[in-house]
């Protein structure tokens, strides 16, 4: 492993999740290209202009996003042990 400290597991995770979604993104978009090469080509410059693009999005949205996730849930309750008689 690479050692990274745990405190900065948040940009590790955006990092990770930005860079498969716009991978797969991109790889969706440039399915229309006509030869695998071209192909290949487009879906590489597409997903580092959309990693680019979204990772900065994605490491600032995260904490907003899981706070307002948050807020939309509720803590489920563990069942009682009295009413299980």
């Amino acid at each position: 492993m690479l050692g990274i400290p745990r405190r900065y597991s948040h940009f590790v995770f955006g990092i990770i999740q930005s860079g498969l979604t716009s991978l797969i993104a991109a790889g969706i978009a440039s399915l229309p290209a006509g030869s695998a090469l071209v192909f290949l080509g487009h879906w590489m410059v597409s997903w580092l202009i959309a990693w680019a693009t979204m990772l900065p999005i994605v490491l600032l949205a995260a904490p907003a996003i899981r706070a307002f996730s948050l807020r939309l849930t509720r803590e489920e309750r563990a069942p009682c042990a009295s009413r299980q008689a």
